[in-house]
């Protein structure tokens, strides 16, 4: 019998057998799914078997089964091989084809797959159960998960029932066009055929639901797992995503009782799942456990690879333990591990946060001639930390360098740079550079125009950063509340309160919210005018509408208070920064202190100060 060549089935009975696809649109995966796990007797029909062929062709292809196995084939090469083998006499065994139309899909060249299947239904070759699996998976890796199930239905028409290798490639399909908890349906659905899941199956639904955050459903079927009496237990590789994905969620305390009991079930850890669980104590900022873990990874045997390092390195370079980072580095150098341009930009970045510019610097220019080299990641490190001391030209200078190199900037170096150049005053080549920017293509994204409205307003161009943001609103632009504190802040220390107060109040229209900022700027400017209840009410309203005041609104307010002789009113303020459990800074006892000096009963003020409690010194 020769197969027709299209895809499509609509017979009643294929229907019906695959009914129980159609209600797993919507579902999750509902019962026990420890029958799952359990052993199953083999369906008891057979597949069809193919007709018999002659020795001499199944001989003369003995050299391209060799061929085909050690996967060293080109598409050109396969589709002569095919054309070759389609027209032999007597023609090659299906098998053949099989072997040759999974080697093109070893290499992913799927459409072709697809497109030769339908030539061998065309010239007269029935597909057995391994060409509708072949066939079945390369649709669905192609995200034609409906095309995959079309197949499925031929599958069942020609007698066949669906074995684990069929349901994984549907599962995989489907996961591909995110249908996950389609996927999840069906993989719940696979004991209906007889079908128990592979670790392949599992790991591939379960790293699915990882990273589209379902961390419950992958830990049921992870449990059933364990529980079940089937021989698909957990491996390695499932712990590792499992572990990898708790991590990722903040869930480093259940990763590590996995860690413990995957130890405990005999299965020795592997460098992937240690350094997923390293990295989620160093997220956590709990570098003792770090340590311990990477030290018990030397004792047996597990090689830390170049990500382990790096995710060490990282994390001492945030603390600003630099010298303990570079013990690692030479500790990673005499295991034979070669560091990557990532650590030397976490150790660059690391000198930077650290202030030890100077170390940077010659660790920069020694990079230059290293194998790996410098990336613009490299020069952005550099560039900011420049730019921070306030060496602005030593920022350019780099700047011009990469380009020399065939570096090609990002919007972060710009908008670096532009930061750089405002807070330096240059704002002439900072307009350059803006403009140079667009003109070179690069992407001016929310940050940059933030960076110049701030960098104008700064430098007390406000009429220009007012003209550029009623701009970027005629092209309904989508502002950031920075913006608006810096535009809020210009427009005030330029004394035009009116217009300050307009953007405040039309900031709802934005769909934006003011922060502790945005009020802090305008109790800032109220006080400095003396409208200081005016002020005071802004304190009210701000915490009114869940915007909690922080230490330099209140301190603000104070010196206000202060300046016009206003004792209750400060001690008012104190008691409240005792109920938001704020802790005065040096501002705070300065304002403090000013009263006091001016205050002939100050003894009897000092007895209506609240009592701070005692801060514990910063190490």
């Amino acid at each position: 019998m020769v197969a027709t060549t299209t895809l499509r089935f609509s017979s009643a009975a294929n229907g019906a057998a695959l009914s129980f696809i159609s209600s797993s649109a919507k579902s999750t995966l509902s019962g026990k799914l420890s029958s799952l796990f359990n052993p199953r007797q083999k369906p008891t029909s057979k597949n069809p078997k193919s007709s018999d062929h002659s020795k001499d062709t199944i001989a003369s292809l003995e050299p391209l089964y060799v061929i085909l196995k050690s996967g060293a084939i080109t598409l050109d090469e396969a589709l002569n091989i095919f054309n070759q083998m389609s027209q032999m006499q007597p023609p090659p065994p299906m098998s053949s084809f099989n072997l040759l139309l999974g080697a093109i899909a070893k290499i992913k060249q799927y459409s072709h797959v697809v497109f030769l299947c339908k030539r061998l239904d065309s010239i007269g070759f029935s597909p057995n159960f391994i060409t509708f699996n072949i066939m079945l998976n390369c649709l669905c890796q192609m995200g034609r998960a409906g095309d995959g199930f079309a197949v499925l239905g031929r599958l069942f028409r020609w007698g066949y029932r669906p074995d684990t290798v069929t349901f994984t490639a549907l599962i995989k399909g489907l996961i591909v066009v995110d249908k996950v908890d389609e996927a999840t349906s069906l993989f719940g659905k696979m004991i209906v055929f007889g079908c128990q899941p592979s670790v392949l199956s599992c790991g591939t639904l379960i790293n699915s639901l990882c990273r589209m955050g379902n961390m419950s459903v992958a830990l049921r079927i992870y449990e059933e797992m364990v529980n079940g009496n089937g021989a698909c237990k957990p491996n390695v590789i499932i712990y590792g995503i499992i572990i990898d994905s708790l991590c990722k969620e903040g869930m480093v305390e259940k990763a590590r009782e996995l860690f413990l009991e995957m130890k405990s079930q005999g299965i020795s850890p592997d460098v992937v799942v240690c350094s997923s669980l390293l990295h989620g104590f160093c997220c956590i900022g709990n570098l003792k456990e770090a340590k311990s873990l990477f030290l018990v990874m030397l004792d047996q045997g597990v090689r830390p690879n170049v990500v382990t390092f790096n995710v060490l390195i990282d994390t001492l370079c945030k603390m600003e333990k630099m010298e303990e980072a570079n013990q690692l580095l030479d500790l990673m150098i005499q295991r034979g591990v070669n560091p990557d341009i990532f650590t030397y930009n976490t150790l660059l970045d690391g000198y930077c946060l650290a202030g030890k510019l100077d170390i940077a610097g010659d660790l920069f220019v020694s990079l230059q001639s290293k194998e790996n080299g410098l990336d613009v990641v490299s020069y952005n490190i550099m560039i900011n930390a420049y730019c921070k001391k306030r060496k602005v030209n030593e920022a350019m200078r780099l700047y011009q360098e990469m380009k020399g190199k065939g570096i090609k900037a990002t919007t972060i170096t710009y908008n670096t740079l532009l930061t750089g150049l405002f807070r330096a005053g240059k704002v002439d080549e900072a307009r350059e550079l803006f403009g140079k920017m667009q003109f070179d293509g690069i992407v001016v994204d929310s940050c940059t125009y933030n960076a110049f409205v701030d960098g104008l307003c700064k430098n007390g161009c406000v009429p220009e950063a007012l003209e550029l943001f009623h701009k970027l609103e005629n092209c309904k632009f989508g502002f950031s509340i920075k913006m608006f504190n810096s535009l809020i802040n210009g427009l005030c220390k330029t004394g035009k309160l009116e217009t300050a107060w307009e953007l405040f109040y039309g900031l709802p229209n934005k769909v934006l919210k003011p922060t502790v900022v945005t009020y802090s700027i305008m109790i800032h400017f109220l006080c400095k005018e003396g409208q200081l209840e005016k002020a005071n009410g802004l304190l009210i309203e701000m915490e009114e509408k869940g915007c909690t005041p922080n230490v330099v609104t209140f301190n603000t307010l104070l010196h206000g208070f202060s300046r016009k002789n206003n004792t209750e009113k400060i001690v008012e303020l104190l008691h409240k920064m005792v109920e938001k459990k704020l802790s005065p800074d040096a501002s705070t006892a300065a304002a403090v202190v000013d009263l006091l000096s001016k205050d002939k009963a100050y003894l009897e003020t000092l007895k209506l100060l609240p009592t701070f409690p005692v801060q514990e010194p910063s190490k």
